[in-house]
């Protein structure tokens, strides 16, 4: 097992996995009780996360993607945010990078779109986190279930399982509702792709940097 700060530095989001290679059970259920560790408000441990594989990941990857090819963009629930000034420049630079390890130029409409599909194969992966909270909850219960998503990805991380959280699960929650089977008071926040990396996969030779500390913290004395 890695120490914590080389597990830190290790978790990156992976997007390419091998398929055929599913993660024992036994492993999941040892990050997802390390996971269940997470701080929460009152602790009232507010995550509800679906695990899907095999059949049931096959069907819904299939029905997203189907629906994007049909034209569909989804309709989310909340708001997608917009980044602007210094986070706009963060975001850009990321994307430049993820596209230029996979060799699609800014102009190549039909490969950022073949990009953007990916998401909803879910990178390959033989796994799929989904991530919800309760409909009444706002942004100080999303907090904590940010705290759980992070635990759960290092605890991955530290067995040699890598993830990749995804928001763009957000663009089509009445339709991840529904063929999971899910209540409709869940609000639907991410999913996190998880298994075993494929490094041949060119998307994840991706490697954003970190701002420097001073642009993040300031210390008042």
């Amino acid at each position: 097992m890695a120490g914590f700060d080389e597990v830190v530095r290790a978790r990156r989001a992976v997007r390419g996995f091998f398929p055929g290679r599913p993660v024992p059970r036994a492993l999941l259920l040892e990050a997802l009780e390390l996971a269940q560790r997470s701080p929460s408000n009152c602790n009232v441990q507010p995550w509800r996360v679906t695990v899907v594989s095999g059949e049931a990941l096959d069907r819904l990857r299939g029905r997203l993607t189907a629906a994007l090819d049909g034209g569909d963009f989804g309709a989310p629930e909340d708001p997608i945010d917009t980044f602007l000034g210094e986070y706009r420049a963060l975001q850009v630079a990321c994307g430049a990078e993820l596209y230029e390890q996979m060799g699609v130029e800014r102009q190549d409409v039909a490969g950022r779109l073949r990009a953007l599909r990916r998401n909803f194969e879910f990178f390959d992966a033989p796994h799929l986190a989904v991530v919800t909270m309760d409909q009444r909850f706002g942004l100080g219960v999303a907090l904590d279930v940010g705290m759980w998503v992070q635990t759960f990805m290092l605890a991955l991380t530290a067995r040699g399982i890598m993830s990749c959280p995804q928001a763009a699960l957000r663009q089509y929650p009445e339709l991840v509702r529904e063929e999971l089977g899910m209540p409709r008071e869940l609000r639907l926040l991410c999913g996190v792709s998880l298994g075993y990396e494929d490094p041949g996969v060119a998307a994840n030779r991706t490697r954003c940097g970190r701002e420097p500390l001073e642009t993040n913290v300031r210390f008042v004395d």
